[in-house]
């Protein structure tokens, strides 16, 4: 029932769970102890209609009950005998004299499109059984923990069959992903398109159902296995989310009550050209209870770890894709209200809830990922599209140019410190003829694979969280198409099969190495080698701790197709420097150790290099990168000791 409490809330934007008053809801078993009917409460927020009226499957689609106005636009009834998995709508008489058939905002399940029905779903039928996973989950302890994100599209993952509805259900999709997801060594998944939407070339950025798990592949409770399947198998789940914009599909949220309800009514600021969808009013409070209780929604009721929210830049600037522009109240081009919600939002999220937030986001504004409580927006991390755009960008160079393209490659880590960064290869980049990742590097197919390990080096070796699409892992050669399987069977040729277990060897040097992964926006975690040797397009860089060379690394990158003998790098210590990765090291006979803990030995000589006192020499081999471990400095160490003893003993 919608109180008037609730209803305060509502309407100041504050009421993070408006989904548990608003909706269809079923009379609970404890209800039913206390003698109430057997049937669902139907509650819809349409303040400006003329008449509202729920219809059903159970009783008829053309018996309209009607619906009563109550408590500041909501409007309520009560129907007998209507239970889980029937389906309904909202017959609206719009303020326009419109009417209009609408499904359920705050629908907990919908139909499978094409159909658009919403069907009565109770909130807690499913048992959990990821207490040891959720007890140990923090939004404080995101960046000091690894994170490598495997980007998935669940229909074109796996498929059933070639056929448009030929999707694997939550339940398959689970137990496959995360056998799967382990066996690579990926921390988390990002699953796109979960949210339900009408459109499949959308995939899933043009929502009508926040609040429905989309039936492509089940049923709500199949969503919440696939997330308890991930969190029993240690792996955290992100869910991709679009708060800045819908569809304008006429059963959806367009001019929901014959007003722009939950769009602007400005037609400067209530469309999105460039994607021809409406742009949610995030200045109206019951827009932002609505927004703001889907997240807490998706993080409690589905144990979802983060949420990746989309088209941030197009919230922050009132400008974006707009030929014509509503200033803001001081002239400028920053949106204002979306700006604030967007505060509000992680603020509310991080303070309130064991979650927390990503933006992607293509502005160039400061202060992403800076907490609320200093100005920022309070993102916990934000994705570095600017990394993707320039590595990219100096990796499809022909290795003969790329000398005059040098800075490109090593800028990003000019400004890797001012955010929370996501370093990402995402489906973006592997559609709409921009090719494959595989199909971007230049030369033969031999230098193809060679670019593409050294790609994904420098990524897992640079500053940030990691972020890799699916089909990637192995270099598949076509581009991404959503309706189609990627190609699994290109997993299993040589090359490829190289490239993946590559990528899993880089992977457990990343979480076994606290260097690599301690991320933040403290500059003392990376130090630079050598980056202006572009003639050879080599590069070479520490990763370290803040305080001292403990457990550091040292990176070297071999950007050409040249072989490089004897090459020179300076190194901070003296000591022995032992090779714990190479690019080469999955190839049979190329001199790649045996296991990640048994690699070859460098001895740094008393040789100055690089501004350095210390070198090694290696022969770097076409395309190859080195992860090196940094010698513990013994001099360091006993002059501990002595200071140590001295303490002692002076006691």
């Amino acid at each position: 029932m919608f109180t008037d409490l609730d209803s305060y809330f509502f309407h100041q934007g504050t009421h993070y769970e408006s989904y548990k008053v608003l909706g269809a809801h079923p009379t609970t078993e404890e209800e039913l102890k206390q003698g109430k009917e057997y049937g669902t409460t139907f509650s819809v927020y349409a303040p400006n209609a003329h008449r509202v009226a729920v219809i059903t499957a159970k009783t008829g689609w053309d018996n309209q009950i009607e619906m009563w106005y109550e408590n500041g636009g909501v409007w309520s009834c009560f129907v007998k005998d209507v239970c889980e998995g029937d389906a309904y709508r909202y017959l609206i008489d719009g303020a326009d004299g419109v009417r209009r058939y609408k499904a359920d905002p705050y629908a907990f399940r919908t139909e499978l499109r094409p159909g658009n029905s919403s069907i009565v779903q109770k909130l807690d039928n499913y048992t959990w059984n990821d207490d040891e996973y959720m007890a140990g989950r923090s939004n404080d302890e995101v960046l000091n923990k690894p994170m490598a994100i495997y980007e998935v599209h669940l229909s074109s993952w796996k498929r059933a069959s070639s056929d448009e509805n030929g999707f694997l259900d939550y339940y398959t999709l689970a137990d496959q992903l995360s056998e799967y997801v382990q066996f690579l060594g990926f921390t988390h998944v990002e699953v796109m398109g979960i949210c339900e939407y009408p459109f499949d070339g959308s995939w899933g950025y043009q929502v009508t159902g926040y609040y429905s798990p989309t039936a492509r592949y089940g049923t709500p409770d199949g969503f919440r296995y696939f997330v308890d399947k991930m969190h029993q198998c240690g792996i955290g789940v992100i869910l991709d989310w679009v708060p800045a914009h819908f569809p304008k599909d006429t059963f959806a949220f367009e001019y929901f009550d014959g007003t722009p309800l939950f769009e602007s009514g400005d037609p400067l600021r209530a469309e999105y050209p460039e994607w021809g969808t409406k742009a949610f009013d995030h200045s109206k409070p019951e827009v932002r209870s609505f927004l703001i209780s889907n997240a807490f929604y998706w993080i409690n009721e589905f144990h979802v770890d983060a949420l990746r929210v989309d088209a941030v830049a197009a919230m922050i600037y009132a400008n974006y894709s707009r030929s014509e522009w509503r200033p803001n109240m001081y002239g400028g081009y920053l949106n204002l209200e979306s700006m604030d919600f967007l505060r509000q939002l992680n603020h509310e999220v991080h303070n309130r809830t064991s979650g927390y937030l990503i933006a992607e986001d293509s502005s160039t504004e400061q202060g992403i990922t800076e907490p609320t409580r200093n100005g920022g927006l309070g993102f916990t991390l934000k994705w570095d599209l600017g990394w993707m755009h320039d590595t990219l960008d100096y990796l499809q160079k022909d290795p003969i140019y790329r000398r005059y393209h040098h800075g490109g490659l090593t800028h990003t880590l000019d400004y890797v410190f001012s955010e929370n960064f996501v370093l990402v290869l995402s489906h973006d980049e592997v559609v709409y003829g921009k090719k494959s990742m595989f199909n971007k590097m230049p030369g033969s197919i031999e230098e193809k694979f060679g670019c593409l390990k050294a790609l994904y080096t420098f990524q897992f070796t640079s500053p940030g969280k990691k972020l890799l699409f699916m089909g990637q892992e192995w270099g598949m050669l076509e581009e991404w198409n959503e309706n189609r399987e990627i190609e699994w069977w290109g997993a299993d040729d040589f090359g490829h099969r190289d490239v993946m277990e590559t990528l899993r060897r880089l992977l457990k040097v990343y979480k076994s190495t606290p260097a690599l992964y301690t991320d933040g926006k403290n500059p003392a975690i990376f130090e630079w080698i050598n980056r202006n040797d572009a003639d050879r397009n080599i590069i070479s860089y520490i990763r370290r701790n803040p305080w001292s060379y403990d457990d550091a690394v040292v990176v070297v990158c071999n950007f050409s197709a040249m072989e490089h003998h004897d090459y020179a790098c300076g190194v901070p210590l003296e000591g022995d420097y032992k090779r714990i990765f190479s690019t080469y090291d999955a190839l049979p006979g190329q001199g790649g150790p045996g296991d990640i803990e048994e690699g070859p030995v460098i001895v740094a000589t008393n040789e100055e290099c690089d501004g350095r006192d210390w070198r090694i020499t290696y022969s770097l081999r076409p395309y190859e990168c080195i992860v090196l471990e940094v010698p513990t400095n013994k001099a360091e160490e006993a002059d501990d000791a002595a200071d140590a003893d001295e303490t002692d003993a002076e006691a």
